[in-house]
């Protein structure tokens, strides 16, 4: 049986919808406890400071939607190298009764219409290594490229704090 789906923005009434959806990827990813986003959090950072955009595959049509079954969140960003913004994919994520069934490449579909349209470079994502079907997916569906000689690296709240022990004072 084919599924019926269908992909737009996220507005502010899809708040849950999109918190069970990264509580189902977190949880996916084994680290349940670090997802701690709440409804307010969300509101404010995407849908009042924009910090994010977000896209939702739902079951059934735009006129009788059903529930929520995948999201792409992304941001934008900028290359000095290219000097474009480029579109930067925080989380994609498909139910698993979903899957393999087209959502994550109309996902991805609609991720590359939006890149094409605010002119962008490049589009960039993360994959954690053991995420095979994913990497699988990425490289050869997608014909993605690994970024083999780039490492990620993070500061969370507390070493963005420590960064302060470094600002020049009394300028």
């Amino acid at each position: 049986m084919t599924l019926t789906f269908h992909i737009r923005p996220a507005n502010v009434h899809d708040v849950d919808a999109m918190l069970g959806l990264v509580q189902d990827l977190a949880t996916y990813e084994k680290q349940p406890e670090s997802a701690r986003a709440t409804p307010a959090m969300f509101r404010e950072n995407i849908f009042e400071k924009k910090y994010a955009h977000a896209l939702l595959a739902f079951d059934g049509t735009p006129e009788a939607p059903g529930i929520a079954l995948g999201m792409a969140l992304y941001f934008f960003n900028f290359s000095t190298w290219t000097g474009k913004p480029g579109l930067f994919l925080e989380d994609l994520y498909v139910s698993p009764d979903a899957r393999n069934k087209g959502i994550g490449k109309a996902l991805f579909a609609e991720l590359g219409k939006i890149a094409q349209e605010k002119d962008c470079a490049r589009l960039d994502w993360s994959v954690l290594k053991w995420n095979t079907p994913s990497i699988a997916f990425y490289e050869q569906t997608l014909k993605a490229k690994a970024m083999e000689e780039w490492m990620g690296m993070r500061l969370e709240e507390q070493g963005i704090e420590n960064l302060q022990k470094f600002a020049v004072h009394g300028a």
